[in-house]
């Protein structure tokens, strides 16, 4: 069962997350467009594993490409997004702000911005949504279990538009993932690396209490 509506998923990012978030939405039903910086030639690999539902192109096919995009590279690369192209689009932004690779950002590091907001306001015309930022990226295929499960896993999402975070929701739980809504994307930080709910396997209600928890900045 599919999304109404979303019959493709464009990737921005074929790393270790876009390439696992590809393999679940294949799974799930859908055919991928998943690109990187390099080109797409250099995804023929990628591609083959994949399948027939898989091909690869560049970034700007992927954006163009996808019913929901996933934006999944380093967040000093996201000014390389394409804008045209996802105007009117629910966006997943699965990227972590890490100093050390990204250089200092001011308005990350002074709480004026989160990582996600900064995507935002790259993309005006898009639905910003935080996913998939705070899970190891092999644990997408294999921690999945269905609706119902005991204990079972919950991916937490942010983003300013409800429609655009129903979408998304949508999508975590056929991966195989109970939901929980941080709220709007200044609110995203509570799953930023650091917090007490990232990269740990946690159910709902000890999700939703990892986030009511964080401290920014920690």
């Amino acid at each position: 069962m599919t999304i109404d509506g979303v019959k493709t998923i464009g990737l921005i990012g074929a790393g270790h997350i876009g390439s696992q978030v590809a393999r679940a939405a294949i799974a799930s039903g859908y055919d991928v467009v998943i690109s990187n910086s390099r080109g797409p030639e250099t995804l023929t690999d990628l591609v083959s594993e994949l399948g027939p539902r898989a091909r690869a192109g560049t970034t700007e096919e992927a954006a163009e490409a996808g019913d929901l995009v996933v934006v999944a590279i380093p967040l000093r690369a996201i000014g390389d997004v394409p804008v045209e192209p996802l105007v009117g689009k629910a966006v997943i932004d699965a990227n972590n702000y890490y100093p050390r690779r990204d250089g200092n950002i001011a308005v990350i590091d002074d709480a004026s911005l989160t990582s996600s907001e900064l995507l935002q306001a790259r993309l005006p015309g898009a639905q910003v949504v935080k996913a998939f930022n705070h899970i190891y990226a092999r644990q997408i295929t294999s921690d999945g279990t269905p609706p119902g499960t005991r204990n079972r896993r919950a991916l937490v999402i942010a983003g300013n538009d409800p429609v655009a975070k129903a979408r998304v929701a949508e999508l975590i739980d056929e991966f195989g993932f109970d939901v929980v809504d941080a709220g709007r994307l200044a609110e995203s930080w509570r799953i930023q690396p650091g917090t007490p709910g990232y990269v740990q396997r946690l159910n709902a209600e000890e999700l939703s209490a990892a986030l009511a928890s964080a401290k920014r900045n920690s």
